[in-house]
């Protein structure tokens, strides 16, 4: 499995020849715009962890070029649907066999609406497992003790935790959420974009190790192999 980082929660999962991307928000951000053209990026399927967004601004337009299928709640999954846009729909404590590996959609503690203010359902995470390998994906959360049924039926190897603070878990609670799923290699998001979620990425690396854990900030367009 190869992950790809974009900005913000923006990632690419190459799992075998299929491609997944998650949370594609690149246009709108200062710091990915630039670097990555949505135009040139694969995509077969497109998970969205909520509505916000910073989490769903390019995924109609990449979408509709790749004729990749959106999974994401039934709220949002009706809204690309009533834009011709292939669709599975999810929801809390849901899986799904994809041909790329299982997808489970679990709790996340965050909001979730457009940007017009229309309902995007109640946001989550996903737990894949693919090619042997089992990744968390977050989403937006605040730390919470459901975390801590994912290693009940999921060994993972990696954690994909947001960290920025303010709108999510900072620091200090990814460190206990990481915990909580019982993985200690962790891949920091949602952070840096804008002001009110900058980190000292010395600091966070720094926590992380004291606790015997390692944290990767990966720079945009940069990848990581499992």
């Amino acid at each position: 499995m190869k992950i790809s980082f974009y900005g913000q929660s923006c990632l690419r999962l190459k799992i075998g020849e299929t491609h997944v991307l998650i949370d594609p928000f690149i246009t709108g951000n200062q710091l990915a715009k630039d670097k990555i053209d949505i135009e040139e990026l694969k995509a077969d399927y497109i998970l969205l962890t909520h509505a916000h967004q910073d989490h769903t601004l390019d995924a109609e337009a990449i979408a509709k070029r790749t004729g990749a299928v959106i999974v994401s709640n039934f709220e949002i999954a009706n809204h690309y649907e009533a834009k011709g846009i292939e669709v599975h729909p999810m929801n809390h404590g849901g899986s799904w066999d994809f041909d790329f590996g299982t997808v489970k959609y679990v709790n996340a503690i965050h909001s979730s609406s457009f940007p017009d203010g229309s309902y995007g359902g109640q946001p989550g995470g996903f737990v894949i497992e693919g090619e042997h390998k089992n990744i968390y994906i977050a989403g937006d959360t605040a730390l919470t003790m459901d975390m801590k049924l994912i290693p009940m039926q999921t060994k993972l190897d990696l954690a994909i935790l947001p960290i920025g603070d303010n709108f999510t878990m900072g620091i200090d609670d990814a460190i206990i959420a990481s915990d909580f799923v019982k993985c200690d290699k962790i891949l920091g998001c949602h952070y840096d974009t804008f002001g009110y979620i900058e980190i000292d990425h010395e600091e966070a690396k720094r926590k992380f190790y004291e606790k015997g854990k390692d944290l990767m900030l990966l720079e945009i367009g940069e990848n990581i192999e499992l």
